[in-house]
């Protein structure tokens, strides 16, 4: 699904999405309030949703929507790489994002790198988060509440292993490792893996 005020922009990543075989767009908004319900209702496997939006930001949207589908995969998607405010969709629970004048195979890219539960992001926007979690500090280290099996989730995560290949790795199915992922994340009181990674990468350094 898409959420997006700009009626051209919007209508050019349906026909982006309509290139490609594995990918069905199966909604498209011009505001957070009218795509949060439906999002809810129908849970795409992944939102593409703008930062700029009138009304409720697409900030806002994200945190609403990891309230209620933790699993949910969203990409931000935004004209310009604004640090401050991606490092904050990607606290609300936002897993990446390219830029709106990424090529169309970028885009496409993306959304297939979100739905096998990898982050498509900028290296430096990953830094950042990291970074946050130096200077906020951690006490106590709350990755030592993981299982040794958590922990061996989170090491493959943060060497940016996608889903599937941490299955192939450790033998457990793609499911199994999203099930280590969402319990990782409520030990660590985290709403998402980025930041989970982020904050046992701090932990680790």
């Amino acid at each position: 699904m898409i959420v997006e005020d700009d009626r051209g922009l919007r209508e050019e990543i349906v026909q982006i999405l309509e290139t490609a075989p594995d990918i069905k767009c199966i909604g498209a908004f011009a505001s957070a309030e009218v795509a949060l319900p439906r999002i809810l209702e129908t849970r795409p496997d992944v939102v593409l949703m703008d930062i700029g939006l009138p009304g409720m930001s697409g900030i806002e949207c994200v945190s609403e929507i990891k309230k209620a589908a933790p699993d949910m995969q969203i990409i931000m998607v935004t004209v310009y790489e604004d640090s401050e405010r991606i490092f904050r969709a990607l606290k609300a629970g936002a897993i990446g994002y390219p830029v709106k004048s990424s090529h169309p195979d970028q885009l496409l890219q993306a959304i297939r790198d979100a739905n096998k539960g990898g982050a498509p992001m900028s290296s430096h926007i990953a830094l950042k988060v990291v970074k946050h979690f130096h200077m906020v500090g951690l006490s106590p280290k709350e990755s030592e509440n993981l299982s040794p099996r958590e922990r061996e989730v989170i090491d493959l995560l943060a060497l940016g292993f996608i889903y599937k290949e941490i299955g192939d790795k450790l033998n457990i199915g793609a499911e199994t490792v999203r099930t280590h992922v969402k319990n990782i994340c409520l030990k660590m009181h985290v709403r998402g893996r980025i930041e989970a990674v982020a904050r046992h990468t701090a932990e680790t350094r």
